[in-house]
């Protein structure tokens, strides 16, 4: 459960154990989504009229390709996070605030557009395999990463065709 009832919440702090599904209406269709659903952990509580305060972590991983290679990967993510909500009527909720709006009239303070957000910001958007991975071959298209006897590139590089004329140069 990630919405939290405001006149509980200005009387006592909540306690935050939930999930965000990846299947959750919340996300865009473009959205990099989660594999599975993220866990959040935390404390919300009131930090003055019109204004809460959730200080927690939230842990998913993301899946993408390689941004070199294209292979399949997944990334942990894992991040502790401090959001501030303040009522859209209130004071400090201009745009230029890093506080998150809500509606005081819904009743209900809902953490899932801001975790969406944390999300968004802190899942890679070019994961890679690994840091030393050698991509394609741009000649023909094969893993670099792998032997060449294993399904992987057997180009030879290429030669800048400028340094042609010292091909048959010799040293003696």
């Amino acid at each position: 459960m990630l919405s939290f009832d405001l006149r509980a919440l200005e009387a006592r702090a909540a306690v935050v154990d939930g999930a965000l599904a990846p299947s959750d209406p919340i996300w865009d269709a473009a959205d990099p989504r989660p594999l599975e659903p993220l866990r959040v952990t935390g404390r919300l509580s009131s930090a003055g009229a019109g204004h809460f305060y959730f200080r927690g972590r939230v842990e998913g991983v993301a899946a993408g390709e390689c941004r070199r290679c294209l292979t399949d990967v997944t990334t942990a993510v894992e991040l502790d996070t401090h959001l501030v909500f303040v009522a859209a009527d209130a004071e400090g909720a201009d745009e230029e605030s890093d506080a998150y709006a809500f509606d005081p009239e819904a009743g209900e303070l809902d953490l899932r557009p801001a975790l969406r957000e944390e999300w968004l910001l802190h899942a890679p958007s070019f994961p890679l395999c690994r840091d030393d991975c050698r991509g394609l071959c741009p000649t023909c298209g094969a893993d670099r990463n792998l032997a060449a006897d294993a399904g992987g590139c057997a180009c030879r590089p290429a030669l800048d065709p400028r340094w042609a004329a010292l091909r048959g140069a010799t040293t003696d």
